[in-house]
């Protein structure tokens, strides 16, 4: 080999390898801290920099993007003497790669163990169910203590989150027992209050259909009256305004007796007190004068029975007849016979009572 070639070949090599470490490329949110001759120098910005070859030299390269960092589970004693196992996890970013590199040693250990130490104050002064319910609370009090004791590192604390609280296995099986018979009031709770609204409905729906009933019947009952009135108020309308005299009057007065032996009880009859005079009536718009003595003397043997049949009346208070008594045939011996003196005087009284309602019933119309 020619010896010319040897020395450019070495000359060529030595300027490559200057090159080389001039020249330094930084990725996009990355830092490269730079020391000259073991001092710090400068940190080099995402880009092409250029450096002294030899003197200076790459010490520690740092990402500047928020990193996320999830501890172990800790143990931590609350104030009611429990110990439970608190995982976080933190959010942070570095905003001084200068102070990362040289404040702190390892700025992820000592972050670390400043969120324990810190747990432990605060969850120190809680008891187990504040811890628990506490979360918000206890993220905001990390996060100031993280965030004022990291900024001189050239670190920020954007967020702490606590992972999971972990009780002990006995707290876990009485929580749940708890939370259990909890439930267990509810639902009993809400069951006897679904009952009492149901009777409560149920009464109330029961006491509007008793006066809703009772509201009917008494309007019924209203409607019914005020019929019988205005029907009752008719006929007397009617018999005034026809005029009816007291044969007429006489004549339906006896036609309803015989509505009176239409019974099933046909042990007794009940003579009504008013027969006497009935017949009288009739007997005296008839002018007929030895019926009226007839039936005087009738009417007297009635009273005799009646006045006879009184002493021994029951609760009823209605006068009975006996048929084995003698009293009680002699009544109705004169009974008959003032039926039959009568008979004449009542067809006569019909006939005279049919020709003075057909001659009234034009003038009526």
């Amino acid at each position: 080999m020619d010896p010319v070639v040897i020395p450019i070949l070495v000359a060529a090599l030595v300027v490559v390898f200057l090159v080389a470490a001039t020249v330094r490329i930084v990725p996009q949110a990355r830092r490269y801290n730079i020391e000259r001759f073991g001092r710090y120098r400068r940190t080099l910005q995402p880009g092409l920099n250029f450096v002294l070859p030899v003197a200076d030299r790459v010490n520690t390269k740092l990402d500047v993007r928020e990193q996320v960092y999830s501890s172990d589970p800790k143990p931590v004693i609350t104030e009611d003497n429990l110990v439970v196992n608190i995982d976080t996890v933190l959010y942070y970013q570095i905003t001084d790669p200068r102070a990362a590199a040289y404040e702190v040693a390892d700025y992820l250990q000592a972050i670390d163990q400043l969120t324990v130490t810190t747990l432990r104050n605060v969850i120190g002064s809680m008891d187990l169910e504040a811890t628990l319910t506490s979360r918000e609370e206890i993220n905001a009090r990390l996060r100031a203590v993280l965030d004022d004791a990291t900024g001189k590192w050239g670190i920020r604390v954007n967020r702490v989150e606590i992972k999971a609280i972990d009780p002990p296995n006995t707290i876990k099986e009485a929580m749940e027992k708890q939370m259990r018979a909890e439930r267990d009031k509810r639902a009993a709770i809400l069951h006897a209050e679904g009952e009492r609204q149901a009777k409560i409905l149920t009464a109330e729906g029961t006491k509007q259909k008793d006066i809703l009933e009772a509201q009917g019947t008494q309007q019924a009952m209203i409607l019914r009256a005020d019929g019988e009135s205005k029907a009752v108020e008719l006929v007397f309308q009617a018999v005034h305004r026809n005029n009816a005299d007291a044969k007429v009057l006489a004549y339906k007065y006896l036609e309803t007796l015989p509505h009176l032996a239409q019974s099933d009880n046909n042990t007794f009859w009940v003579i009504p007190g008013e027969l006497t005079e009935a017949i009288r009536t009739v007997t005296t718009a008839f002018g007929d004068q030895s019926a009226g003595a007839g039936l005087s003397a009738s009417a007297e043997r009635e009273d005799a029975a009646a006045d006879v049949a009184d002493s021994d009346k029951d609760s009823v208070g209605a006068p009975e007849i006996e048929p084995n008594s003698t009293l009680a045939l002699d009544a109705v011996a004169a009974a008959d016979e003032a039926a039959k003196q009568a008979a004449a005087a009542v067809s006569d009284a019909k006939a005279e009572a049919e020709a003075a309602g057909e001659t009234r019933l034009p003038g009526r119309r």
